[in-house]
């Protein structure tokens, strides 16, 4: 079918607070701009935002002689609740907010004069989301046609049958029998091509690409298949991978063994909210590659297509996962009382967005679902595995399950209650009133994963995984994990050992690890076949899910008794704005993808001592610019893969440590003092094998601007990160200002910090930095060049960006 942009004209308008209607262009986020307020009954679960429900409108027309012909709208990802209105006549529904659905929209249709459609989405239902998810058409729109003769949406299914020789099926759905020409594509240049009667309205070709490229995390090399039908054109991308899995040789793509070192993430793009802009996709992507990661988990829902699209493009691997519930509640309005009715037309409509992506490895049907202890729960599992083998033979199935949490709600900890339920509304209520000097925060009632995540907040993570390890853990997660391909194990890596010898055919992921185990993850994986790769939680940070409020030191801590301005955990390797954290370079020697040595140094001008969650590993920073802290105690961090590292202060040796076995981390304390730190690394010879330096900054000051592209596609993206350096460039992070920004010729989509607390929005123009960094990013008009000016207390800066000239035909 004929593919039409359907993002343009909209106007949206709040259906519960007074406010002008205003002009939007898909994909949009009604959310990102709410009041964020103690009374929020979604609380830090959705970063104290509102929550409410919007009505986005549209007016198109459709000329006299398009009557007769087949119209689909499909929409990619609308939270939630969505009602889909054709000129005042309901055309469509869909409860889950995060799936593509399609409506035939031909029946409601004015043909010769205008039409209106109307979406209605729904988020005042609160609480119903452990994470920011976003309110509105927040992925794209997207208007299919068809004449007699058309091939349907998602109608050409490519598979690779093998990798040597390289053979490839491509199946072809068609609306009328008739001839279907099919040609292979590589780099723009014609490779092959093959012709064939459609009869049952299906056309199926066998085809063998000699000397082909295959497609895997180092080459991803993609095809383009172009399809002929009557006067219908329509191409697909994919690559030539082969998949295999088994206990002797672990996940293997084109006969070679993967270890998947994973990143948790979230849909949200940070400053700009659950948008899911193409750019803003890639560039999530391209950094955590950068970061050595080579596999993600869509946490905890269907990933959208242009992730999908850019994961294809630069290598990266995709485990994704349906939902977070089932049949049991986390939060009182959540899909549980949705999911049994929807799950088969939701994971029908996952597979068919999935199918041709080479880099979709695996399917993942819940998260932490305790129901997997139940029997209805272990009947659903097989259910659910069952069925995703039947709309694709070609990928493994899982299911993240909390090991621990499986026994302990099977005691009846942590489970769901209306009465429960009740009492959290009540004192997120009352929480919000003004309180008595000292008088305490009444404690919410924690459910589901939050009750987990609470827990091990308090008790620590080495508490959670041997928790993890008792016996009835084992019998409350067995049986489920016996219908599914992959055990997918949540912070059970304690486990791995036993249950490899327990069962012998069980291959074993990490779906959600914390950070300080991916050393001891990745040396035990490249002995195990059995243990196919591990998931970080998280791999980027994300606004919402902030519990009791992310570990912070007071002068960057807005809490107090403001808990609104909680906006994330904090939780991520890479930060809100993009930024690898120390935490991703020790993850990278974790990973041995770097020998280094890497320094880290906690703020040397802090004294608090902070209760680190399990899901940070430090607040340590990769800087030596702690001016005027001489003399000051200063915590430095050294990852290396090494047998001891010496630690040089302005060339003189200031300690030298081995490193600890089953580790590639060392901390040293010292004094601080202005100049050059030095880690060298040795083997056990003495023989150095590597060096970092980092060099305290000078007295001078700058805002440095850094737009990531020196020119932008018209209407593109531009993120500009902000960073406080000397005039050498080097990074001060002592410096806190507040920042404006003003654009030209653009508009401003978002601007903040990485500090998990937030005062006001990422749709405010002032921010405040954040060690010394902010980030702006800015929507670029359609020509000309976009002007940004950033002002602080005492200076403006000014950056300029070419708007690229447009490519027509």
């Amino acid at each position: 079918m004929k593919k039409f942009d359907f993002n343009k004209d909209w106007i949206c308008r709040s259906l519960d607070r007074e406010e002008r209607e205003y002009p939007v262009t898909l994909p949009h986020d009604a959310m990102i701009r709410e009041p964020r307020t103690a009374e929020s009954r979604g609380a830090g679960n959705i970063g104290w935002y509102t929550g409410g429900d919007y009505e986005y409108k549209k007016c198109f027309y459709v000329p006299e002689e398009e009557n007769g012909k087949t119209f689909i709208l499909e929409f990619e990802g609308v939270y939630h609740n969505a009602e889909v209105y054709i000129n005042g006549e309901k055309a469509g529904f869909r409860p889950y907010g995060y799936t593509n659905f399609y409506i035939n929209i031909g029946k409601y249709l004015k043909y010769g004069e205008k039409n209106e459609i109307r979406v209605i989405a729904r988020n005042s239902d609160q609480p119903n989301s452990r994470w920011y998810p976003g309110t509105g058409i927040y992925r794209p729109v997207v208007l299919y046609t068809g004449e007699k003769m058309y091939i349907p949406v998602n109608g050409i299914r490519i598979r690779t049958v093998s990798s040597f020789p390289a053979v490839v099926e491509i199946c072809v759905k068609t609306s009328c029998p008739g001839t279907v020409d099919v040609e292979i594509f590589k780099d723009g240049k014609s490779i092959l091509s093959d012709t064939a009667w459609a009869e049952k309205d299906e056309a199926v070709f066998r085809m063998e690409i000699s000397d082909a490229a295959l497609w895997n995390c180092e080459t991803p090399e993609l095809y383009t298949c172009q399809v002929h039908f009557g006067d219908d054109i329509v191409e697909e991308n994919f690559g030539i991978r082969e998949l295999k899995w088994d206990r002797a040789n672990g996940l293997t793509i084109n006969g070679n063994r993967v270890i998947l070192r994973g990143a948790c993430i979230h849909h949200d793009n940070g400053l700009l909210g659950a948008c899911a802009f193409p750019e803003a996709e890639e560039r999530k992507i391209r950094i955590l590659k950068e970061n050595g990661y080579n596999a993600v988990r869509s946490a905890h829902y269907p990933c959208s297509k242009a992730l999908l699209n850019a994961c294809d493009k630069l290598g990266m691997l995709v485990m994704d996962e349906y939902v977070d519930v089932w049949y049991i509640h986390k939060t009182a309005y959540d899909y549980a009382g949705e999911m049994l009715k929807w799950y088969q037309e939701d994971l029908k409509d996952m597979v068919e967005k999935d199918y041709n992506h080479p880099s979709v490895i695996m399917y993942s049907t819940g998260n932490e679902v305790s129901e997997t202890a139940q029997k209805k729960g272990i009947h659903l599992t097989a259910e659910m595995t069952r069925l995703l083998h039947e709309l694709d033979g070609t990928r493994p199935v899982t299911c993240g399950i909390n090991i621990f949490f499986n026994f302990l709600s099977s005691i009846g900890f942590g489970v769901y209650s209306d009465e429960k339920a009740k009492k959290t509304a009540e004192n997120v209520e009352k929480n919000s009133l003004p309180k008595k000097k000292n008088e305490p925060s009444k404690k919410r009632k924690t459910v589901g994963s939050e009750f987990y995540n609470t827990l091990a907040c308090m008790m620590g993570d080495r508490f959670m995984k041997w928790g993890a390890t008792l016996y009835p853990c084992d019998l409350k997660t067995r049986d489920a994990f016996a219908n599914m391909d992959i055990a997918g194990y949540n912070y059970g890596i304690d486990r791995y050992g036993h249950d490899l010898k327990k069962y012998p055919d069980r291959l074993i992921l990490g779906t959600e690890t914390f950070c300080k185990d991916a050393y001891t993850f990745y040396e035990a994986a490249k002995e195990n076949p059995g243990i196919i790769g591990d998931f970080v939680w998280a791999g980027w940070d994300y606004i919402g899910e902030t519990g009791e409020g992310c570990a912070e030191y007071s002068d960057y801590n807005f809490n107090g008794e403001r808990p609104e301005t909680q906006m994330t955990g904090g939780n991520g390797r890479i930060d809100l704005l993009g930024k690898p954290r120390a935490e991703a370079a020790f993850t990278r020697v974790a990973f041995d993808l770097e020998k280094g040595p890497r320094i880290a140094v906690w703020p040397v001008y802090q004294k608090e001592n902070l209760h680190i969650t399990g899901w940070q590993l430090t607040k340590a920073l990769e800087s030596w610019s702690w001016r005027d802290c001489a003399g000051m105690d200063a915590k430095i961090e050294v990852y290396a893969r090494a047998h001891s590292v010496e630690l040089l202060l302005n060339g003189i040796c200031i300690g030298k440590k081995k490193i600890p076995k089953k580790s590639c981390r060392v901390i040293f304390r010292t004094v601080y003092g202005d100049g050059e730190l030095t880690a060298v690394s040795y083997d056990k010879a003495g023989k150095e094998i590597g060096r970092q330096t980092l060099r305290t900054a000078e007295k001078d000051t700058i805002l440095k601007l850094m737009p990531e592209t020196e020119t932008i596609k018209p209407e593109g993206l531009i993120f500009l990160p902000l960073q406080y350096t000397d005039k050498q460039g080097i990074w001060k992070p002592m410096e806190k200002h507040r920042l404006t920004v003003k654009v030209e010729n653009g508009s401003l989509e978002g601007l903040g910090s990485a500090n998990a607390y937030k005062e006001g929005n990422y749709t405010d123009p002032v921010t405040d930095t954040y060690y010394g960094e902010a980030m702006a990013i800015i929507r670029a008009g359609s020509r000309g060049t976009v002007k940004i000016i950033v002002s602080d207390e005492e200076n403006t800066y000014i950056t300029e960006v070419s708007v690229e000239e447009p490519i027509y035909g």
